[in-house]
């Protein structure tokens, strides 16, 4: 079952965010790698950099999941969010 506001945290909140950044580096990575081996030795520096980026965004998003973010949850009443309908 989906939240009731679904459609917001999926436009608005950081933990998608940084999940969909986390992606983009994971999709990047085999492209440099290939890329790397084909054309250029492969620089273990970057390498290390890119599954280090991607791993602090994929831990920030974990991080960002559990805050409140007010333009996705809004005002909480008593700390509890909005009845489902």
């Amino acid at each position: 079952m989906l939240v009731h506001n679904w459609r917001r945290i999926l436009a608005r909140a950081w933990s998608v965010r940084l999940m969909a950044l986390a992606f983009v580096f994971i999709v990047i990575e085999p492209i440099y790698n290939f890329v790397a081996a084909t054309w250029v030795s492969k620089n273990i520096w970057i390498q290390l950099g890119m599954q280090a980026a991607t791993g602090l965004l994929a831990v920030a998003a974990i991080i960002a999941r559990i805050f409140v973010q007010q333009k996705v949850s809004g005002d909480l009443a008593n700390g509890k969010p909005p009845e489902e309908g």
